[in-house]
């Protein structure tokens, strides 16, 4: 059975920094396209960022480039995004997932952790 599991997340002020993580269980995570989607209240899904096997390829939606990095560690069958200059447009819920054939196709969701960012 394919999981991704997600803990951390949290509440941070804007400028701040948060790293996230998401432990793969079930399925060969070394050889999955993975991605980081978000979704603030009552908007829908935005693509954040992906990352291919292997971690040779990253991409990020304009809105987080420069801020945000996509890594993984195939040993410890981890996926991460590290946060930083946080702005309140990034508070949402941050599911990671896995990426079919299609980068705009997610197969597997996390069950997604929470980010709020506020002074």
């Amino acid at each position: 059975e394919v999981k991704l599991v997600e803990p951390g997340g949290g509440l941070v002020e804007p400028g701040g920094s948060l790293t996230l993580s998401c432990a793969a269980l079930g399925f060969a995570f070394g050889s999955n396209t993975m991605a980081w989607v978000r979704q603030a209240t009552g908007k829908g899904l935005e693509w954040v960022a992906l990352i291919n096997s292997g971690g040779i390829g990253s991409w990020y939606a304009n809105s987080v480039k420069g801020r945000f990095t996509i890594s993984r560690d195939d040993a410890k069958n981890t996926l991460y995004l590290q946060l930083n200059g946080l702005k309140t447009a990034d508070a949402a819920m941050y599911y990671c997932a896995t990426v079919g054939v299609s980068w705009d196709e997610y197969i597997d969701w996390g069950q997604g952790t929470q980010v709020t960012v506020s002074s």
